[in-house]
């Protein structure tokens, strides 16, 4: 090791891929050290069961619009494909490293291990690492009293503000020999997908088109997932990848709010900031539900697992429609809205009677927002498994009469029914042997049979979840998790 190394500061990018706003990047650039920015595409992330290639692209898709930023501070994000306390460890042998500078993560149980070793990495190497606050997720909280006092502080904050230029950056020609030594990770990205490409740029784009006119509608077209796709701000996946943090949104939102014409959508998409940053934050308390049930009364609950089952609601052949669609839409697209989302795993673990662990990793890979602080806590209410939320077994067929009533979106995802009349397009079981030969349809050859009977299981599981739900460990449990989790400035809510 030289003895005669250059001292920097590193930025490590993870969930917070955006110049604006950016407080790690900020104060790194506050002290006036040389600077690298740098991500890492750890192997073993990419290996892991939650992710899939549509993220690793969204996520090469923001490094490249930050590079495109970050040209006239010649300077660009050293992207790498390894671990990070292998790659950490390289550029110590080149460059004393001073600070490492980044934001807390909310995630899995493998970037906490990780955060763990690098923790220690850092300790033995006398490495000074600063973490921040994301978005308003507190760590080390007791309980959530003031919550949401700390939470409104912290978005009425100024942002940080990042202004091009140079600012004792680590130079392009530095990062080329940097990316000589450790394996450079190829950015390429096929264009033009039907995923929502990943940026700042792409973020602020669809938040100032939401409040140019695709906001009026919101709060009536949340629940519909044709027309949601359109009404809602669709910032999820910016959101959750830190392409643009809460805080802009928040403040723009307030910002429109006083001279908009519809003030209602507003404040309705104003309090789904509050509960998405609830949800992480439950999460952040709480990280053993990634893998049970929060509430331990719930933990005597065993389900066996069909795999037939399993593989008909993945690949939206469940013969339910509004099911069926909305999988494959989610499957091709990376987006569903809400309602179809709960719709999904309700059907999932009380229909099917499957757990929901099972239906975990494949939500995951195809979310294109995945977010594990709102994925586990989200999995496990609708699951009706936390025994403090009410238990919501949702029926596809009348979701499908209410949201999609014309047919529009089954017959988009679901094209083998779209020449059936409406009513069977709703529900196909409806269709007797004659309706069948009259339209040259055959229920279980040109669209699944319904592989179970939605009334029968609904009472099953209902009347199942309600006994566990009054047993003592699981009152005890839910009277825990109330006390812990439930903020009183705005009550609970699913």
């Amino acid at each position: 090791m030289s003895t005669n190394r250059k001292h920097i500061n590193i930025v490590w990018f993870k969930r917070d891929l955006r110049l604006q706003d950016n407080e790690a990047l900020h104060n790194a650039i506050q002290t006036g050290q040389p600077t690298l920015l740098i991500y890492v595409f750890e192997k073993s992330l990419k290996k892991d069961t939650h992710y899939s290639e549509r993220h690793w692209n969204f996520i090469k898709q923001s490094i490249v619009a930050l590079n495109t930023q970050l040209e006239n501070s010649n300077t660009k994000i050293l992207s790498i494909s390894s671990e990070v306390v292998e790659t950490f460890n390289i550029i110590q042998e080149i460059y004393k490293i001073e600070t490492v500078f980044s934001h807390q993560e909310t995630g899995l149980k493998i970037t906490y291990e990780r955060d763990k070793s690098f923790k220690r990495f850092c300790k033995n190497n006398q490495i000074n690492w600063i973490e921040n606050t994301n978005n308003g997720i507190f760590r080390k909280l007791k309980d959530r009293s003031n919550w949401i006092s700390k939470w409104e502080n912290y978005m009425n904050e100024p942002q940080f503000i990042f202004d091009s230029g140079e600012k004792n950056f680590l130079d392009l020609e530095a990062i080329n020999t940097l990316e000589n030594i450790l394996k450079k990770q190829n950015l390429d990205t096929i264009p033009d997908t039907i995923f929502q490409k990943g940026g700042s740029t792409m973020a602020h784009k669809y938040l100032q088109s939401f409040f140019d006119d695709r906001y009026f509608n919101y709060s009536q077209n949340i629940s519909k997932p044709l027309l949601a796709r359109k009404s809602c701000s669709r910032l999820s996946p910016y959101i959750a990848w830190g392409n643009i943090s809460s805080r802009q949104v928040l403040q723009k939102a307030a910002t429109f709010r006083l001279t908009c014409s519809n003030k209602k959508q507003i404040d309705s998409f104003i309090s789904r900031l509050t509960w998405q940053a609830h949800f992480i934050q439950k999460f952040e308390m709480e990280e053993t539900m990634e893998f049970g049930s929060v509430n331990k009364g719930f933990h005597s609950l065993k389900k066996k697992i069909n795999e037939n089952y399993i593989i008909a609601w993945k690949t939206g052949q469940t013969g339910f429609p509004l099911i069926d669609a909305s999988m494959r839409c989610l499957n091709e697209t990376g987006y569903l809205n809400f309602r179809m989302r709960a719709m999904l795993v309700s059907f999932f673990t009380h229909n099917l009677w499957q757990p929901w662990q099972e239906a975990s990793q494949h939500l995951s890979k195809m979310f294109l927002d995945f977010e594990p602080g709102i994925h586990f806590p989200q999995l496990q209410m609708q699951a009706g498994e936390t025994g403090v939320n009410m238990l919501r077994i949702y029926n596809p067929i009348k979701n499908s009469l209410e949201h999609d009533p014309e047919c529009e979106f089954i017959k988009k995802w679901v094209p083998e029914l779209k020449n059936l009349p409406i009513q069977f397009i709703h529900d196909p079981s409806k269709m007797t042997f004659l309706d069948q030969k009259f339209h040259n349809f055959d229920i279980g050859i040109d669209y699944p049979k319904q592989i179970v009977n939605i009334e029968r299981t609904r009472k099953f599981a209902s009347d199942y979840l309600w006994g566990i739900k009054k047993n003592p460990l699981a009152k005890e449990e839910s009277f825990r998790i109330l006390s812990l989790h439930t903020m009183a400035d705005i009550g609970d809510s699913d």
